[in-house]
């Protein structure tokens, strides 16, 4: 571990979210150098609540940071399922099913624990913000890369962590890679916090696989989620004030808390629209060049896991870099262990997210009364294996590390 062929060794990551911090901290821990490039003029804040799982908080553990992502909490106490005049239908205590549940144990902002990565590896990462990647020529001994806004400079190595629909990934694999939609749009903003928000989140369920959920955060706001049923129609692709436009169309009528979110549109500062979708990618290297996160194995924001793979890639990246005598086997072993844990995460039974949206009243009602039944404590454990199965396994190697994590 920190061979000769680590130490001293440049690795520029494009990306600087979730995925791409991580892997600068444990590159570090191994003697390599981390340059991370992100596109916009700072780590960006707010966005919508993650949570750690399974593996993924084993590895916050070994990376120290573990009760600073618990200190950073929403403190979201569980969801409640309610119809249109806020009568709670079903409710999911933050604790049901493990904590492993519709909300997990550790539940943080996006925004908050990108911020918390960058003030740990700050001092040691070199972060270039408001440029990009816009050509890379892998070489034998190293990559030549061409950037936005600065100089050509030349790595070592070259990976994209820069999300699902990753620019770097396409310099490298062209449209290789398979993004594959859901069928399912989803808008994501945060509104001002009102008097009937309190510490559970709210998730509504309207005719036409319409759903509107509220969540609360620990910065004094609300973090609202619009989605709908509807095949790919590349909406994704409209400008801010279109999608805007388009979801006063589709949530126009709906009742509930949907007129306070479509009243909030236009001052929405925080705001994001997405065709969710998986990424799927037959390979995860090219050269001197490797995906991790979202940018090679998106699971989608449905599978709750977004956040442990990117955190769990990372570290096995890393680990596995600081392993091997060269690259190419680093490469070859980190998609070995990563890819069937990635497999689990991405498989999806094949009513979701139909189950989630239904499209009539009759499949709401439906919905709501076997919630209901999941919810009562004496059926729990049975309803558990069902909603929330166990947490996706990996064999996660315990790397000897060049300083020593709390663990």
């Amino acid at each position: 571990m920190g061979t000769a062929w680590t130490a001293g060794r440049r690795v520029l990551i494009s990306g600087a979210s979730i995925a791409g911090p991580s892997l600068a901290h444990w590159l570090h821990e191994y003697g390599m150098t981390a340059v991370v490039v992100e596109r916009h003029e700072g780590i960006r804040p707010g966005g919508q609540t993650v949570d750690l799982r399974g593996a993924g908080r084993t590895v916050a553990r070994r990376m120290g940071v573990e009760d600073a992502v618990r200190a950073a909490s929403t403190g979201e106490d569980g969801v409640a399922f309610v119809d249109a005049r806020d009568r709670v239908r079903a409710a999911f205590a933050a604790d049901a099913f493990g904590g492993e549940g519709f909300v997990a144990e550790l539940e943080i902002l996006r925004g908050e624990l990108a911020r918390l990565l960058h003030e740990r590896t700050r001092e040691h990462t070199e972060y270039v913000f408001g440029d990009r990647i816009t050509a890379l020529d892998d070489r034998d001994d190293e990559v030549r890369v061409s950037f936005a806004h600065r100089p050509d400079q030349s790595f070592d190595l070259v990976v994209a962590a820069d999300g699902i629909g990753s620019t770097t990934r396409a310099l490298v694999f062209g449209d290789e890679a398979r993004v594959t939609p859901l069928g399912l749009y989803t808008a994501y903003l945060t509104i001002p916090r009102a008097a009937s928000d309190g510490s559970w989140a709210r998730w509504h369920n309207a005719p036409g696989g319409r759903v509107v959920a509220l969540r609360p955060d620990n910065l004094g706001t609300t973090r609202a989620l619009m989605s709908f049923l509807c095949p790919p129609r590349g909406f994704e692709r409209l400008a801010v004030a279109e999608q805007k436009e388009l979801l006063r169309h589709v949530f126009t009528g709906v009742g509930w808390e949907a007129s306070r979110v479509l009243g909030e549109l236009d001052a929405a500062e925080e705001f994001y629209f997405e065709l969710v979708g998986q990424v799927r990618a037959p390979r995860w290297s090219s050269g001197r060049v490797a995906l991790l996160g979202d940018a090679g194995y998106c699971a989608s924001p449905i599978s709750g896991m977004g956040t442990s793979l990117a955190l769990v890639g990372a570290y096995v990246l890393a680990g596995e870099l600081a392993s091997h005598a060269g690259h190419r086997a680093a490469f070859r072993s980190y998609e070995r262990i990563m890819r069937p844990y990635v497999t689990q995460a991405q498989h999806l039974p094949p009513f979701v997210p139909r189950i989630a949206h239904p499209r009539s009243r009759a499949g709401i009602a439906v919905l709501n009364t076997l919630l209901a039944t999941a919810a009562k404590p004496a059926l729990q454990r049975v309803a558990g294996h069902v909603l929330s199965p166990p947490p996706e396994k990996i064999d996660l190697p315990d790397y000897p590390r060049l300083r020593r994590s709390p663990r």
